[in-house]
């Protein structure tokens, strides 16, 4: 009996493929790197920071960030896809991944087949805001508004092809609104445009607009994502309203490592993660950037980017946007 379970033990390892062994118990061998496709000090850039310093306690190797901003998360993307596939370099992938997919003629990789999803790590809310002093006390009425009176509701958001303004998009789409969307270059630019009357709402990432509605300056009508913003209860969440029921945009942030990393590596990493993000501490500390710690498996991160990338490159489509 033994000798039968020492052959099936050996015949099963020499069906696992080569280096599997070495992959999981060498790992990790040296400090891993996360590339980061946005500058230092954004909502993208504070998650990688606070996940890297507690991966690194519980992997025992130091983590560092890589930040390579710029060309649509381009850069980043190409110098992860192109890396070693030994678990070291990791791409801190969004849903500007996604985007990116239907976006662009061409890109150096392809989002989906040139990288293995590790997990999720966070979703943030995408809000819709108009001026303190705006005639619209709710988003039904903002919505009734623009339904009623076509061509005069004004929605701003960053440029051209940013999730915010593709969910402005899809939001006048399946609210059946006929409104102009009309971008600005960065955040600032966007809310000095609410603030001045040149728009009547705007679609924004709802971390930075929080001095704002806190300073009374704009008011926080709704939220896209599935449900209400947890320190705000009482803001309502846009699929609430009459047959919007479907609808459900966050913006998110996860880790993926290049395409042939090895199964039992981005095991480990997407179990690693989720034991970080389910610490009291890392849950309170995202949370003060506005981010919902959330884990997921490799699986579920793969299912997330291809319905995203199917759903923004629908949106793309209808919008006329002109390829990049």
């Amino acid at each position: 009996m033994f000798n039968r379970r020492h052959l099936l033990q050996s015949l099963a390892l020499s069906t696992l493929p080569a280096g599997w062994a070495q992959a999981q118990s060498a790992f990790p061998s040296k400090p891993l790197k996360i590339v980061v496709p946005f500058g230092a000090g954004g909502v993208a850039d504070l998650t990688a920071r606070a996940v890297a310093q507690k991966l690194s306690e519980s992997l025992g190797q130091a983590v560092v960030i890589d930040n390579r901003p710029g060309a649509g998360g381009i850069v980043a993307g190409e110098l992860v896809a192109k890396a070693a596939p030994d678990g070291h370099t990791l791409l801190l992938m969004s849903n500007g991944t996604a985007v990116s997919a239907g976006l662009f003629k061409t890109l150096p990789f392809n989002p989906r087949t040139d990288f293995a999803p590790v997990s999720l790590l966070g979703l943030f809310d995408i809000a819709i805001v108009v001026p303190e002093s705006s005639p619209h006390k709710t988003l039904a009425e903002l919505v009734s508004f623009g339904r009623g009176n076509p061509g005069k509701l004004n929605i701003g958001t960053i440029n051209i092809g940013s999730t915010q303004h593709l969910a402005a998009e899809l939001f006048r789409s399946q609210a059946n609104l006929i409104t102009q969307i009309i971008p600005y270059n960065g955040t600032p630019a966007v809310i000095n445009a609410l603030r001045g009357g040149q728009v009547d709402a705007v679609v924004e990432i709802l971390g930075p607009l929080k001095p704002q509605i806190n300073a009374k300056a704009v008011r926080l009508l709704g939220v896209m994502g599935a449900s209400r913003p947890k320190d705000q209860p009482q803001v309502p969440v846009v699929r609430e309203l009459p047959g919007l029921s479907n609808f459900n945009v966050s913006s998110w942030n996860a880790l993926a490592a290049p395409a042939k990393t090895p199964k039992a590596i981005v095991d480990r990493l997407s179990t690693e993660m989720a034991k970080v993000l389910s610490e009291p501490e890392m849950v309170q500390r995202l949370a003060g950037f506005n981010v919902e710690a959330k884990a997921s498996t490799p699986a579920q991160l793969a299912q997330l980017l291809d319905s995203d990338i199917k759903r923004w490159s629908d949106v793309i489509q209808r919008a006329g946007i002109p390829l990049q």
